[in-house]
């Protein structure tokens, strides 16, 4: 039993020997053949080696020789540009060559030039001075020929040239006034037109007397009252006359104001409706009736400036403008004028993009001075500006409604607007009257104020005033003088004279030739 285990033993041994003497074998041969591969790629990197050394010189040799070539290439070009800037360089210097002689035979011309023109300034001086002799000798001749001394001569001839350039002046003035006045005329009447045209008041000129309907003709016998007790009353409480004649079922009420006329027509109604006719109860409807009046005249202006759409004037500025429903101005409504200027002036301020509220609420008051102006002394302007600024109205407004007629220069559109529309609503047909003896006498002295000029020969006045013709004489007035004329006369006429809207003057010269044939 031990021997086999001997044995197995010995034979494992021997086996495990065997493994690794055969395994040591086989190493060995690997690690031959190894090294031989080795030593054959060893061999192969060397020979490749060489073969790429030989390859890099070829190409090296290759490159420098192409360097070579290429630098050649350019010395070869150098060396031609070298003598193309060479061959450049020696036209240059032979030109500055030519050039240089040239400029010496220049200066030399020029200093022959200098000499000869030094002997020409000594002829020319020699020549001058004898001119001036023969010039001072010809002048004394003519001063003597024409009995004048030069300075005589020379205001001569100043004053020929400055006639001669107020005729030029003169003319231009006429051409250039003339096309200012077609354009402007043509602007003016296209706004007024439109403003016109879009303001439709009522033209209607009112009276100093009313009338008071009845209902039956025994009225009129009470009115008068016992041994005419009753009409002394009224007319004592009004201070308005009543005539009473035989115009039928109806009372006429007579007075130059306005607002008794109106307490004397409120109260006679209101006597008519009652049937209460007596001195007693005659003095208590007038008190009453003037009461109410007090409150229709606050209505009124309340009313008209509501009308043209203005809301924030002070209560007094409306009582005022009220008031004005009870004035007249030759005939015209003063009230109705206002809103009448009122409108135009908006409108028109509107059509030339000014401040048309400003012209509207200037238009309104430009104569609301007019609702005191028999109360206070003053004029109605003077009174009406210290109105507007008691109650807080703009500046504006106020410059635009004292330069109305012109006692005021103009600063601003809106006050040139109201001008022009407060003219166009008084100088409408039927819109304002006037006395026959007014009328005649106003006419007469435009006339006389135009035949006051030197050289008038007749002065006509035309269409109501609005017009005047001056005739005058062509052997005392030129052509140009009659312009000036035509603005002197225009002047006096505003500085001399009041009348409604505006007066057009024209200026007319004619030259008549007479002879008979013998």
């Amino acid at each position: 039993m031990i021997i086999m285990v001997v044995l197995t033993a010995a034979l494992i041994v021997a086996g495990i020997v065997a493994f690794y003497l055969t395994k040591a074998t086989l190493i060995d041969r690997k690690r031959a053949q190894a090294e031989a591969d080795a030593r054959k790629l060893l061999g192969d990197a060397q020979e490749e080696a060489e073969k790429r050394k030989k390859e890099s010189l070829l190409e090296a040799k290759e490159e420098i020789y192409k360097l070579k070539a290429e630098l050649d290439q350019q010395v070869r070009e150098g060396k031609k540009d070298l003598g193309t800037t060479e061959r450049r360089l020696a036209q240059k210097e032979d030109s500055l060559d030519r050039r240089e002689s040239a400029v010496l035979s220049r200066e030399k011309e020029s200093e022959r030039r200098a000499q000869a023109i030094a002997g020409r300034e000594g002829m020319v001086r020699a020549l001058e001075e004898k001119y001036d002799a023969l010039v001072t000798s010809e002048l004394h001749n003519l001063e003597r020929v024409a009995g004048m001394t030069s300075e005589e001569a020379k205001k001569q001839l100043l004053k020929n040239l400055e006639v001669e350039a107020m005729h030029e002046g003169t003319m231009a003035i006429k051409r250039i006034e003339d096309e200012a006045h077609a354009v402007a005329q043509r602007e003016a009447r296209k706004i007024i037109a439109q403003a016109i045209q879009r303001c439709a008041a009522e033209h209607v000129v009112e009276s100093s007397v009313s009338v008071v309907d009845l209902p039956n003709e025994e009225m009129k016998g009470r009115i008068i009252g016992r041994e005419g007790r009753n009409i002394r009353a009224l007319e004592q409480a009004t201070g308005v006359d009543l005539i009473v004649d035989d115009t039928p079922g109806a009372i006429i009420l007579s007075g130059f104001d306005p607002l008794r006329r109106e307490v004397a027509r409120m109260a006679l109604q209101q006597l008519l409706d009652d049937g209460r006719i007596h001195p007693a109860r005659i003095e208590e409807v007038v008190d009453k009736a003037r009461a109410d009046l007090q409150g229709r005249i606050f209505q009124e202006g309340e009313a008209a400036a509501f009308e043209i759409g203005v809301h924030d004037f002070h209560p007094e500025i409306l009582k005022m403008l009220g008031r004005l429903k009870y004035r007249t101005s030759y005939g015209q409504n003063v009230l109705h004028h206002s809103t009448e200027v009122a409108y135009l002036a908006g409108i028109m301020a509107a059509e030339c993009r000014a401040d048309s509220r400003v012209a509207t609420r200037a238009g309104l008051v430009h104569d609301i001075g007019k609702a005191i102006d028999r109360e206070i002394e003053g004029t109605h302007i003077q009174l009406g500006v210290e109105l507007l600024r008691r109650f807080g109205e703009s500046p504006e407004v106020i410059h635009a409604m004292e330069c109305h007629h012109f006692d005021v220069e103009f600063r601003t559109l809106e006050a040139v607007l109201v001008q022009a529309a407060d003219a166009v609503s008084a100088a409408r047909p039927g819109a304002r009257r006037e006395s026959l003896e007014s009328y005649v006498k106003r006419l007469e002295k435009l006339e006389a104020l135009a035949e006051s000029f030197s050289g008038v020969a007749k002065a006509f006045a035309l269409q109501a005033g609005r017009e005047i013709r001056v005739i005058v004489e062509s052997s005392k007035v030129s052509d140009e003088e009659t312009l000036w004329l035509t603005k002197d006369i225009t002047k006096k006429i505003e500085n001399e004279l009041k009348y409604p809207g505006q007066v057009k003057i024209t200026v007319i010269r004619e030259v008549r030739v007479v002879d008979y044939a013998k």
